[in-house]
């Protein structure tokens, strides 16, 4: 039998992922106006985590959402997979980078208006390449810049004020002691 040992960290990646599928099953069930403009609920876990964790637990919490989450709506392997795959990795590539700029001029709401930008230009990108082979994709630009300017900005803003808050960590049931 082998025994994996789950630890704290573990357990709070576990939680925060699960906050963010949720958020994500949320988004899911808004209608919207246009295909892939979504207000990004579940970004709000990943920039408290990326600001109260760090940058790898920020990367934990997105993948297993969007693995979670395609699979929770029927999504996985889809393109709809893969859009998020793709957004989701140039957002956090995004605040990877951002991370490192003063915190006095670069706060929750920037850091969520990057990471939007980054997210939605990463699905426009891809749909150009696989799915619509035009240019004409690019015309839907301003329309999905402007969402992300929008959603970017609440979003960053209700992180902001979750990261005023004092921290408390999530009590995680402990498993119980198998015989």
């Amino acid at each position: 039998m082998t025994r994996l040992t789950v630890t704290g960290e573990d357990r709070r990646v576990a939680w925060l992922a699960t906050a963010a599928v949720g958020l994500s099953l949320v988004d899911a069930a808004i209608p919207t106006p246009l295909p892939g403009i979504k207000p990004g609920l579940a970004n709000i876990v990943t920039l408290v985590v990326l600001l109260r964790y760090g940058w790898g637990t920020a990367v934990w919490v997105s993948i297993l959402r969007v693995l979670a989450g395609s699979l929770l709506l029927g999504h996985f392997l889809a393109p709809g997979f893969f859009l998020s795959l793709t957004g989701t990795t140039l957002s956090l590539l995004t605040l990877g980078a951002a991370r490192h700029l003063p915190q006095r001029w670069f706060g929750p709401v920037s850091l969520s208006i990057f990471a939007a930008f980054a997210h939605i230009g990463g699905q426009l990108l891809l749909a150009r390449v696989w799915l619509i082979p035009h240019d004409g994709v690019f015309l839907l630009a301003p329309l999905f810049a402007a969402a992300a300017l929008v959603f970017g900005t609440i979003n960053g803003l209700i992180a902001a004020k979750l990261l005023a808050e004092p921290t408390e960590e999530p009590s995680c049931p402990k498993p119980s002691a198998l015989p």
